[in-house]
């Protein structure tokens, strides 16, 4: 099962030192029957765009508690066996967890498939939505509206030979 990590780009330089994407367990992104029914496509890719997506919303909301990091969303996307990702059937169709899953086992970084990150330039809009984000939780419309203006950014894709670049490590 492809699953969506949330991270930071300090987050992905530590998995990167480390060798280690994340000990389980932990929680990820994935096309959960639950995003399914709320996403109303048979589209395996658009499933998986929208996994990816709340998993930029996690993202941001470790950014949110992180004032130091660089604001920038970072999603690593990587293959884990399927009995090893399962999602919560309490927490099925709660907004705000949808394709949430728990990952049970620890998943090395030589694992991923892919990394995504947004572009230098919108760290200004990721920066403001980071900062909004209690607020647009709390229905804050104009909150909500910063929010969205992160979300207008795609997450560029990179390959896992590119991470050392994007941590500052590569030559």
């Amino acid at each position: 099962m492809r699953v969506y990590v949330p991270l930071t780009l300090s987050g992905l330089a530590e998995a990167y030192k480390t060798g280690e994407l994340a000990a389980g367990p932990f929680v990820a992104y994935a096309v959960t029957p639950a995003l399914r029914e709320w996403y109303l496509s048979e589209d395996i890719e658009e499933l998986e765009y929208a996994a990816l997506s709340r998993a930029a919303l996690a993202s941001l909301r470790l950014l949110a508690v992180d004032p130091g990091a660089v604001r920038r969303r970072v999603v690593v996307a990587v293959d884990v066996p399927d009995r090893a990702a399962v999602a919560d059937p309490d927490r099925g169709l709660d907004p705000a967890a949808l394709g949430e899953v728990r990952v049970s086992q620890a998943v090395t970084l030589a694992k991923a498939a892919a990394v995504h990150v947004d572009a230098d330039d919108a760290e200004a809009d990721v920066a403001a939505a980071a900062q909004a984000l209690g607020a647009a939780d709390m229905g804050d419309d104009d909150a909500q509206f910063v929010v969205d203006g992160a979300e207008d950014h795609e997450l560029l894709w990179f390959a896992t030979q590119e991470i050392p670049n994007l941590v500052g490590q590569g030559d």
